[in-house]
């Protein structure tokens, strides 16, 4: 058995769209998450339309996926932090401190999109940012960086219910450890900036932390807790997240570029962090946090 779950904005998803939804595929009875947020129907099979489908409502704001019923609720979340639990990329905010800030996103969005090799494109990035205060780094914790909406309910909830939360990110631990105390990770990886005197030295510690380290800390970390990577919900935007998002039991492309889209059975492009409980089967009453 299989639960197409749709979800959009708070407000906007309409029954009338439901039960027609519905009715076209042979659902069971319609169960609303979230009025007018997200709602979910029992399926014998997946669509056979499913895509044709998936790109109409995308186009009114409609996020609609189809999971398995069986071992639906996960007992790990292993994150991406970059545009997934956070709404900037932290080195381009630092570039932007840095005076460079044009040259690293246009970087940063090629890697993220995969057309860059991303050990290399970080490697370019971080040595443009040489000889900037440590300092920078805390001011731009403070000033410019912000949760994505959703996420401190999405790591509560689900360790409310047992599960670990891992953040991993090819970012830098000057953020995940703040990011990762804020919303409540049970542990956080990334990329170490280097330094000398005070600044930044404008190299990454080795080795650098992306696509395959993080499919490693899937393994090792699930394998630690004694779970099988289908217990696992992997959530990300890049490229160099397609490895973990294809492993794990439920992987989600969030608000992701268009070629990591394209590789993902489970997008959400209208909700917020939250639609990852919805996409678990957990009503809105049912949140923590």
């Amino acid at each position: 058995m299989h639960v197409a779950v749709l979800i959009a904005k708070p407000g906007t998803l309409e029954p009338a769209l439901v039960d027609s939804l519905r009715n076209a595929w042979g659902g069971g009875d319609a169960l609303w998450l979230s009025p007018d947020e997200a709602a979910e129907f029992a399926l014998a099979t997946v669509p056979g339309n499913l895509e044709d489908v998936r790109s109409e409502l995308d186009a009114v704001g409609v996020d609609v996926n189809v999971v398995a019923q069986a071992g639906r609720r996960k007992q790990m979340l292993l994150a991406d932090m970059d545009s997934t639990m956070i709404q900037q990329e932290c080195i381009d905010e630092l570039a932007d401190e840095a005076g460079v800030g044009a040259h690293v996103k246009a970087i940063t969005a090629r890697a993220m999109n995969g057309e860059l090799d991303f050990e290399g494109a970080l490697t370019e990035r971080v040595a443009l940012l040489r000889g900037l205060p440590v300092g920078v780094i805390q001011q731009v914790l403070d000033s410019r960086i912000t949760f994505m909406p959703g996420g401190r309910e999405l790591v509560a909830t689900m360790r409310a219910n047992g599960a670990y939360a891992a953040l991993v990110s090819g970012g830098f631990t000057a953020f995940t450890a703040s990011v990762a105390a804020a919303l409540g990770f049970d542990e956080n990886r990334a990329n170490t900036l280097l330094t000398e005197g005070g600044t930044l030295s404008g190299a990454v510690a080795q080795p650098i932390l992306g696509r395959a380290a993080k499919v490693q800390a899937l393994e090792e970390i699930s394998a630690r807790l004694g779970l099988d990577e289908t217990q696992v919900l992997a959530v990300g935007d890049g490229a160099n997240d397609l490895g973990m998002l294809g492993r794990a039991g439920m992987g989600v492309a969030l608000h992701a570029k268009p070629s990591v889209q394209a590789q993902c059975a489970l997008r959400v492009n209208h909700g917020d962090l939250s639609a990852l409980l919805f996409l678990q089967g957990y009503a809105r009453g049912a949140f923590a946090g």
